[in-house]
């Protein structure tokens, strides 16, 4: 056979192999696209349309707030329903149905925690109206379903496996993980327990405090700023939430148009109505608000028979039983034992250890998210949260009339005898909740003298509060930072906003560079010249380009070990804590006797290791190490990237990041803004909005990544609201 045949039959082996390749995109990942324009039937009131923006957003239009809904999960499940699939079966303890074996650790705790019971008992106690709410979001999302059967997203396809009928209870358990999420503390107790038995008291007491004395006058990154501080006289309301990042993103953008009810923000999918934005009337932000919400019983319980004993009585505990599935493997049996306080959670050193928290309290789950996107003023905005269960959250508030305040809401427990931070005694009674703390005693101001309101999870409540307090609360670095750069002019405009969210400047490792520092010129130690004159130069800006914010960083991290070793010996590699930066300076600032015979030489032999650790990392030359070599994103998409070839466009990163744990723009390896809000109160369009990456989960729609860019260079878009062009037109008769 001659070359020029060979070479004939090659390409069009190849020509067919590139068609069959470029028929299966359209087929499999082209075609579930939604469709954004043109007509739709659905079980509405009346007619309806969901207008996409140039970004993607769904401007929602209908008659009435049930159709409303109806559309919002119609559109969520457009551009998000494998996403939607997979937070309900990781809420519910079903991965391992669809991914397997390696879905099964995640399984057992969501079963431990009982959130598939929890769930459904919720759902019989919900209100009618919360009721209703979800009942026509799950409606719109099993329409979208059954009219694509055909034609879902890749995600289904690559797996193997058609999603189930949205159902109410799948909307709680989205919201319980978000609960979840945002409020477990128990690791904290046991790390600290563990500490508290392997060291010194006093010492273990410091590293865990629950205020570090400098808090703003309010906590938790939101701010308000008033109209006297604005160019316009009027407030401006800025929020970007700081959470783990993801592909697609956390936050799924909408706007709800129908009678009573007009309404613009972020929400999570899976979830009905506007989590964080505004309405005609009033805007308002979120934080969370770290208040401890779970707690460890040790149980006196025989693990045979279930019974253990409470106030010197034997009950019986509830037997709970489950099977999970798991693909191409036999159903995994798992069961336990469900006391007073809650289900047996771990065993720990031969004794049981029950886990009571919020979340799986009798008839507390209601949803005043919908009532919250209706409300006009400052009393109905305040009705709306008393009725929010949980996760404990701050909010800040504006409205046009130019009031602005600050809220903090969620059912937080009044312990009886104890803090809430270490397992207690079970059996004795002694330890329990008496309730929760009264809604009009929660921090609150509308208002204040300064003009300002800024929140950072750091602690809102002030000292002396009437009720015990315990929980995760950040050091108050953020949230000084923020307040010091809104402070120092006026004028302020949208746009401006941006510019504080994305500051980089840490207080906190700008003062340990300068205790480095300080302690190398009085000790003089050898080898350390080229970083401390890199640390002596340095401004505090925490850029992905400079070497100084990776040498403090690592400092820090062996200082904290080295101080966490003093107080409980061996243990200083688990020792964690958000208000560790504050430990840290407050040591460093006072240099109390106990700790280091010579804090001089603890500081340098702390730098010491850090610049081994850096040169292991990056090599030799000091001058060329790079922070943002450090501190990397890199977004993998849960099921494209591990497709061969291909993964990489399923995928964002890596990149780059400049910030920390205590600048305003946090970032960390588990933690970074997961949207950016600007609320404009004197004109709706002049307000702002970015998602990290888009609005689409379609890896080949256009707004899978198309905000990325903006997010990573601190720009933003137009949050439309009034005047709204709409490239595309989806009408529902």
């Amino acid at each position: 056979m001659s070359l020029k045949r060979v070479l004939r039959y090659f390409n069009i082996a190849v020509a067919i192999i590139l068609a069959g390749a470029a028929v299966a995109v359209y087929w499999f990942a082209y075609r579930p696209l939604p469709d954004t324009s043109g007509e739709a039937r659905a079980f509405i009131g009346g007619p309806g349309a969901i207008e996409r923006d140039s970004l993607g957003t769904p401007h929602i239009r209908a008659a009435t707030e049930e159709d409303a809904l109806f559309l919002q999960g119609y559109a969520t499940a457009q551009d998000r329903l494998w996403q939607m699939d997979a937070l309900r079966r990781m809420a519910g303890g079903e991965l391992a149905e669809v991914v397997g074996p390696s879905g099964l650790e995640s399984d057992r705790e969501a079963r431990l925690l009982r959130l598939p019971r929890i769930a459904e008992e919720a759902v019989g106690s919900l209100p009618p109206a919360d009721r209703a709410v979800f009942a026509a979001y799950a409606r719109g999302v099993n329409a979208f379903i059954e009219q694509h059967r055909g034609r879902l997203p890749l995600e289904f396809t690559l797996m193997g496996y058609q999603p189930r009928p949205w159902r109410i209870s799948d909307s709680i358990l989205v919201g319980l993980h978000m609960i979840r999420t945002l409020s477990s503390s128990w690791r904290t107790d046991l790390l600290k327990q563990e500490m508290l038995a392997a060291g010194d008291r006093a010492k273990v007491e410091f590293l865990f405090p629950v205020r570090s004395g400098g808090e703003p006058q309010l906590g938790s990154n939101a701010w308000v700023v008033a109209g006297r501080l604005t160019a316009t006289g009027r407030p401006l309301l800025a929020n970007d939430m700081h959470l783990e990042p993801s592909i697609p993103g956390i936050w799924h953008s909408v706007h709800l148009c129908a009678a009573g009810l007009n309404a613009a923000g972020v929400t999570a999918p899976g979830l009905p109505g506007v989590i964080a934005g505004h309405n005609e009337h009033i805007a308002w932000g979120i934080t969370n608000l770290p208040f401890d919400v779970q707690d460890l019983y040790q149980e006196e319980l025989d693990p045979r028979t279930g019974r253990y004993r409470f106030r010197g009585e034997w009950r019986q505990a509830r037997a709970e039983r489950d099977a999970i599935l798991v693909r191409g493997r036999k159903p995994v049996e798992t069961a336990n034992w469900v006391t007073g306080h809650g289900p047996l959670w771990r065993s720990e050193g031969g004794k049981q250890l029950a886990l009571r928290w919020i979340g799986a309290e009798p008839g507390l789950f209601q949803y005043p998210f919908l009532e919250l996107n209706r409300a006009r003023d400052w009393q109905q905005f305040r009705a709306a949260l008393s009725r929010l269960p949980a996760p404990a959250s701050n909010f800040v508030y504006a409205d046009i009339e130019g009031n602005i305040g600050y809220q903090a809401a969620g059912r937080m427990p009044v312990r009886r005898n104890f803090a809430g931070d270490v397992p207690v005694d079970g059996a004795s009674g002694e330890y329990e909740w008496e309730g929760f703390i009264p809604f009009d005693r929660l921090p609150s101001v509308l208002n204040p003298s300064g003009g300002l309101i800024v929140s950072a999870n750091q602690n809102p409540f002030p000292p002396g509060y009437p009720f015990p307090v315990n929980g995760g609360f950040s050091s108050p670095h953020r949230a000084r930072q923020a307040e010091a750069l809104l402070r120092a002019r006026q004028g302020w405009r949208a746009a401006d906003m941006l510019v504080v969210q994305k500051d980089v400047y840490s207080s906190f490792e700008h003062f340990l560079a300068h205790r480095i520092v300080a302690a190398a010129d009085r000790v003089r130690a050898p080898g350390l010249e080229e970083a401390v004159s890199l640390l002596r130069g340095w401004n505090g800006q925490m850029e992905k380009d400079l070497a100084a914010p990776l040498i403090v960083s690592l400092a820090y991290l062996h200082l904290r070990r080295a101080v966490a070793e003093r107080a409980a010996p061996k243990q200083g590699a688990l020792y964690t804590h958000f208000m560790a930066p504050s430990v840290i300076e407050r040591l460093l600032r006072e240099r109390p006797e106990g700790w280091f015979a010579d804090w001089d030489k603890a500081v340098l032999a702390a730098f010491s290791d850090a610049l081994d650790e850096g040169r292991r990392r990056q090599g030799r030359t000091i001058g060329k190490w790079r922070y943002g070599a450090y501190l990397r994103l890199n977004l993998a998409h849960p099921v494209g990237h591990h497709l061969p070839l291909v993964g990489r466009y399923f995928d964002l990163g890596p990149f780059p990041l400049s910030g920390s744990g205590t600048t305003v723009k946090q970032t960390t390896a588990r933690a970074a803004p997961s949207m950016r809000m600007v609320a404009d109160l004197s004109a709706w369009d002049n307000s702002l909005l970015n998602l990290p990456v888009g609005e689409s989960g379609h890896v080949l729609s256009r707004h899978y990544k198309d905000q990325w860019e903006h997010h990573y260079t601190g720009r933003s878009f137009p949050m439309l609201f009034l005047r709204i062009p709409s490239p595309s037109t989806l009408e529902f008769r």
